[in-house]
């Protein structure tokens, strides 16, 4: 006679899994380009098909039965296509809408994929493409990463560009600084103008069919264009009506872009990627907009997979420090990462992804799918904030009278003396003044217009009416870089300043006196200090006396309380714990957080008393102390996605497990008493018995399998 978990496997396998019933969901994603395959089926809510090929109507409907809700992206400033540049598209060829340098050679992002100037012809182009994709069903949308290479802006079309944007001939970009300036604001303007025009037509076009298109922006975060020297339209974006969000891309590639701090320029990569995914989610957050954080498993540079390991931890933990955020993209291009081969550290030969770090990530990304928004802030001091704006990406290349700003420290300066202090500094876009949410909560702002320029007067304007009503202003500078002179709006018609600080400091009614630092101004102050901020980082010992006008800004001016600092941060969501202890900072005592908690960064998922962070590490843990009901089994972890929970009987609990197949899964399982059986089996099968771990004190179950993209039958009886 069979027993009962005999029979209850047998139905559950004869309805194995539609995949179609599963709801389409929009929390998390992946990106793609190659066809489905059972060994990189990560199981996110969203496939986003990337790019046009011929085999684009195979590779959607391959997603389109696995269940998954499938959206499009493709490049805006690069991809395949070939066919536009070769004289396929329209009988044309279309080299001349390359990105050109100085000395008239292409850039290129790969072969016969050159970075593209986005013409008339280009954009028509793009359209044609948009157009494929919403006959296919698709309605959603993402342009990626509209990148002009500050070193670009020659050739005839940037010169025809220029002409049509400015009404005058032509300025090569490496003999002033105002050409410089108005280089990359027309290579700003003309990827705005590229975006706004592409999005209408898709709106549009899908309105005509009775669809509602939405279009999103994936793209890298200001600091980091900056760092690279692109110029690419940014915060501009947020308002921009056709645009419905962003993705945040940021991961190890970007993050680990050295800086300097205390003298020291190295990797800080926790560190970065905390102030990459503050900038993003500033552009955000007075907007609206929908927002995607993206964090990468590995990288495009070719490293170890240790080296790949720890800075995932670093940068995904910086990720979901911001709780206001809960979609993601968990990672990009998967198949690059389950078949791919990289270096292990201490062997000659590329190795596949270790079994227990791809148990790990499976943990990590399978986590997002359940991760809460939470009002929740991480701790430390509120309020205080750096102002950016898009023109930091304006001044990056050439430099120009031999002023320098080494790894965009201009910006650090303001940002790393805090945010190593354990200060959560916020970012500020000046784009988004105009919007009463931006500075609604912020008690001290920090500014500078040594690497940045106010792009309209209405900047001031804000800042004034802020710092009237009670706010506290910070600003640095020595006003004497060379783009101070550019011809902008400061000096143009009936303004005559040889600065833009001179227009904000008439407006906030100060004259500057040569030593005195504090002003006066309505209800709140302003300080003003003639040093650059990259002063306070490019040499050792140099941020305590900005740290102590900070703190006296914060505590005296704002009375916000007194200023904390500390080495680390933390954070909860929902029943997570996230933790970072940074180093170089004013401690190097280890961080002890107290349990039972699940370790969520160790495959092997185990239950401990205490987990204690050292400097320079992060914790994600899994607090059994806040789990609401435990007289319910639940799977509270695992390196799989659950679906089709069920309580067969009082005494049993059943779900499926899918991942990408061949993958070692691990799961803890809240389970009302130890269990008496636990078998597992594929669609079709006969059910098996496999081995747990099972710890008392939590009442939790440790469960180990082998994945399969298809599903595994979980059957727990007690």
């Amino acid at each position: 006679m069979p027993t009962l978990r005999c029979i209850l496997i047998a139905a559950c396998c004869c309805l194995f899994f539609s995949a179609q019933a599963q709801e389409l969901k929009e929390k998390t994603s992946f990106q793609i380009a190659a066809p489905w395959k059972p060994a990189y089926d990560v199981r996110s809510d969203i496939a986003i098909v990337y790019g046009m090929s011929p085999d684009f109507l195979e590779r959607v409907q391959g997603y389109r039965a696995q269940g998954y809700n499938v959206q499009f992206m493709t490049g805006i400033a690069w991809g395949e296509y070939q066919d536009y540049f070769m004289g396929k598209f329209d009988g044309k060829t279309h080299w001349e809408d390359a990105q050109i340098q100085r000395r008239g050679d292409t850039i290129w992002h790969g072969h016969n994929v050159p970075y593209i100037l986005p013409s008339a012809n280009y954009l028509q182009y793009m359209k044609s493409i948009i157009k494929k994709v919403i006959d296919a069903g698709i309605t959603t949308i993402y342009l990626e990463e509209p990148e002009f290479w500050a070193r670009a802006g020659y050739g005839a079309a940037f010169d025809r560009e220029w002409q049509k944007f400015y009404g005058f001939p032509w300025m090569a970009q490496h003999e002033s600084p105002e050409a410089t300036y108005l280089s990359s604001k027309l290579k700003y303007h003309l990827y705005f103008n590229a975006l706004k025009e592409v999005f209408a037509y898709a709106k549009s076009y899908g309105e005509s069919l009775g669809r509602t298109v939405k279009c999103f922006v994936p793209t890298h975060s200001l600091i980091n264009y900056a760092s690279w020297q692109i110029v690419s339209p940014e915060a501009s974006l947020a308002a921009l009506p056709g645009m419905d969000g962003y993705i945040a891309q940021v991961w190890t590639g970007t993050s680990r872009e050295p800086v300097y701090y205390n003298g020291v320029k190295k990797e800080r990569v926790f560190e970065n990627a905390f102030l990459e995914y503050g900038t993003m989610l500033s552009m955000t957050a007075p907007t609206g907009r929908q927002m995607y954080f993206l964090t990468d498993p590995i990288e495009d540079a070719r490293r170890s997979w240790d080296d790949y390991k720890r800075n995932y931890q670093a940068t995904f933990t910086a990720e979901i420090m911001y709780p206001a955020v809960d979609h993601f993209e968990v990672m990009p291009w998967p198949n690059r990462i389950y078949l791919g081969k990289f270096k292990v550290e201490g062997m000659n030969e590329p190795q596949p992804i270790a079994p227990a770090y791809a148990t790990q990530m499976q943990v990590m990304v399978n986590s997002l799918n359940d991760l809460p928004a939470s009002k929740n802030r991480v701790n430390g001091s509120k309020g205080i904030g750096v102002l950016m704006g898009n023109s930091l990406m304006f001044q990056r290349f050439p430099t120009h009278a031999s002023y320098e700003d080494p790894q965009l420290s201009n910006f650090y300066g303001m940002a790393l003396p805090l945010l190593k202090k354990g200060v959560p500094v916020e970012m500020v876009h000046m784009e988004n003044l105009s919007f009463p949410a931006t500075l609604k909560d912020l008690k001290v702002l920090i500014m500078s217009y040594s690497n940045m320029k106010p792009q309209s007067q209405e900047v001031h304007k804000y800042l004034t009416e802020w710092v009237e009503k009670g706010g506290v202003l910070i600003y640095y500078g020595r006003d004497n870089d060379p783009f101070q002179q550019v011809k902008e709006w400061w000096n143009s018609d009936n303004l005559h300043y040889s600065a833009p600080s001179e227009d904000l400091f008439i407006q906030l009614r100060i004259l500057p006196v040569e030593g005195t630092t504090r002003y006066t101004c309505g209800k709140g102050s302003v300080f003003i200090i003639r040093q650059d901020p990259k002063e306070l980082v490019l040499e050792p010992g140099k941020d305590g006396e900005f740290v102590r006008l900070v703190s006296e800004a914060y505590e005296q001016d704002a009375k916000a309380g007194p200023l904390e600092t500390k080495h680390y941060f933390y954070v909860e969501r929902g029943p997570y714990d996230i933790a970072a202890v940074m180093d170089e900072s004013i401690s190097t005592q280890p961080l002890h957080l107290p349990g039972p908690v699940i370790d969520l960064f160790d495959p092997g998922l185990p239950v401990l008393a205490e987990k204690v962070v050292r400097p320079g590490e992060q914790a994600y843990l899994y607090n059994l102390n806040r789990v609401k009901d435990r007289k319910h089994p639940k799977v509270l972890c695992g390196a799989a996605r659950v679906y089709e929970e069920e309580r067969p009987s009082d005494h049993s609990y059943s779900f499926v497990a899918r991942s990408p197949s061949g993958t070692q899964n691990a799961m803890r399982v809240l389970l009302p008493a130890e269990p008496t059986s636990v078998t597992i089996a594929g669609p079709g099968e006969q059910p098996e018995e496999i081995e747990i771990e099972w710890d008392e004190d939590t009442h939790t179950a440790l469960v180990m399998f082998i994945n399969r993209s298809e599903g595994v039958r979980v059957v727990m009886s007690w």
